[in-house]
């Protein structure tokens, strides 16, 4: 089976990565650690030149170093779980980022956890776990943590 872990660093993502190293069997699943990096998009004064934007370079940086960190950590969560493991950072909005990696890599499944919103600011932020469940081209696995109280 091919398994798509889509990550964001947060301790959602934490869950659906021990989810996938208890839940699954590593001799016959192989794993593509996803974190997708929203690009910055920043209207800018008319007067700029076009590309002219270092401030914005330099976060989008640090958030691909971040993003590269956090699937390096979870890679080795699933290789000492003794999974076949591969990983990937894409700049793209975070659901079609998401839905187009799994296309291309012909994902059996999609794994993610969820941050469980409600409300309105499940309207505002949107949920990218209910969007992958509703689009997908496969299965989808969403991991949830216990819940705050």
């Amino acid at each position: 089976m091919k398994a798509l872990l889509a990550i964001d660093g947060s301790k959602f993502s934490e869950a659906a990565t021990r989810a996938v190293a208890t839940h699954f069997r590593p001799d016959s699943t192989e794993v593509l650690v996803l974190h997708v990096v929203e690009p910055l998009v920043f209207s800018t004064p008319f007067q700029m030149a076009a590309g002219y934007a270092p401030e914005q370079a330099e976060v989008l940086k640090e958030e691909l170093k971040a993003a590269q960190e956090s699937v390096d950590a979870a890679s080795e969560v699933l290789r000492e779980a003794r999974f076949q493991v591969s990983t990937r950072v894409v700049k793209a909005e975070t659901r079609m980022g998401i839905l187009d990696v799994a296309a291309e890599w012909h994902a059996d499944l999609i794994a993610l956890g969820s941050h469980g919103r409600k409300g309105v600011k499940r309207f505002l932020l949107g949920s990218v776990a209910e969007s992958i469940a509703r689009n997908a081209p496969c299965s989808v696995f969403i991991a949830r943590t216990a819940p705050q109280q």
